[in-house]
């Protein structure tokens, strides 16, 4: 009988809160003691603890750095240091990124980032849909930006190119065009000829024959320039030509998809002879541009601007407007197509949903 009793007898059902205006904070769960737990304020920051500085000289440089890590310059010596934790990206931009100068100061033997000065140029992406940020700077206060081109293997693409040259105006930086490989093939492929009719300056290299490279050393000196392009088009490999003491690692391009392997993980400055300093940044196959509008594009492309006053509408888009100068200029090939081709993509890209161009298209060069 007593075992029938057992058996009839209800099982007790915990079910979650739902009084969503009684209760809730605790609609999702019965531990309360835990909620009580997350409701306790942390310790206010220590009345001794000096507030961070707003006013400062920077005295170092930033190599590379690693969430809550830097690695750094200061004086002639580099130093591991700890980033405050106080220190928050303005603008939901990078926080830090090489060639930032920062504010080192000690804590007995400990070295912490206490300061970031003001970024007087940079090469910055779109970050992406991802995470807290929008802005991710790849490169702080360069001088210079080569951008890293193969001439062979893999192809040349002009459109990475256009976005890197548009990335370098928004950013302040002047660039230039380094035309790697040029070992591989017997005459540069035909759209250099459009960067040379910019007035963009080229270099072309060979790390095997040793082409080019003491023009190239000669512009670099004294300056901090950034290296940036895809996969496998030698900028490791340029950096040992340069220096051959870096000894830094390097791969061969695939055969079966003609792209190059990702060997830099992150973006590092390294010192050279003769004050050079370079930083290194892994390859990448898309460049989403920051800080452009589908209206201000045009301004980063110099030959289409010069044409759009003699456009019929001042508004023109340049796409299907009757009328429009430029779409006459590149029917009648005083504009090379290939250059209008990425105004297009570029500005189809820039006026996608989110408001930002997420790299390279399907299908772009």
């Amino acid at each position: 009988m007593g075992k029938r009793k057992r058996l009839e007898k209800k099982k007790r059902k915990r079910v979650r809160t739902r009084d969503w205006e009684k209760h809730g904070e605790y609609s999702f769960t019965h531990d309360l003691v835990k909620h009580r737990r997350a409701q306790v304020k942390l310790p206010e920051t220590p009345e001794n603890q000096q507030p961070l500085p707003t006013d400062f000289t920077p005295n170092a440089t930033v190599i590379a750095h690693a969430k809550k890590w830097a690695f750094v310059t200061l004086g002639d010596e580099e130093r591991l240091c700890l980033i405050d934790e106080r220190l928050r990206p303005q603008k939901r931009s990078t926080l830090l990124a090489p060639g930032d100068r920062v504010l080192v100061e000690f804590e007995g033997e400990d070295a912490l980032v206490r300061g970031v000065a003001g970024r007087k140029t940079r090469l910055s992406r779109y970050a992406g849909e991802h995470g807290s940020l929008e802005e991710q700077v790849i490169a702080a206060n360069v001088d210079l930006l080569v951008v890293v081109a193969a001439a062979d293997k893999p192809p040349f693409r002009p459109g990475l190119v256009d976005r890197y040259l548009v990335t370098a105006q928004v950013g302040g930086v002047e660039p230039v065009l380094c035309l790697n490989k040029t070992d591989l093939v017997e005459a540069e492929p035909a759209e250099v000829a459009i960067y040379r009719a910019l007035g963009i300056r080229v270099y072309p290299t060979s790390c095997e024959t040793g082409e080019g490279l003491d023009a190239l050393r000669a512009t670099l000196s004294g300056r901090l320039s950034v290296l940036a392009g895809h996969s496998g088009v030698g900028k490791s490999s340029l950096l040992n030509a340069l220096d051959p003491e870096l000894d830094l690692h390097t791969a061969s391009v695939s055969e079966a998809t003609e792209r190059g392997r990702h060997t830099t993980s992150a973006a590092r400055l390294y010192t050279l002879p003769d004050n050079t300093r370079i930083i290194d940044t892994p390859g990448i196959r898309a460049m989403g541009l920051w800080g452009v509008s589908p209206e201000e594009l045009e301004c980063y492309f110099p030959e289409l601007a010069e044409l759009a006053p003699q456009c019929k509408f001042r508004d023109c888009t340049h796409v299907h407007e009757p009328e429009c100068a430029v779409r006459g200029a590149v029917e009648s090939s005083r504009l090379p197509e290939g250059r209008y081709d990425s105004y297009l993509r570029i500005r189809t890209s820039l006026e996608s949903e989110d408001g930002h161009s997420p790299g390279r298209l399907p299908g772009s060069r």
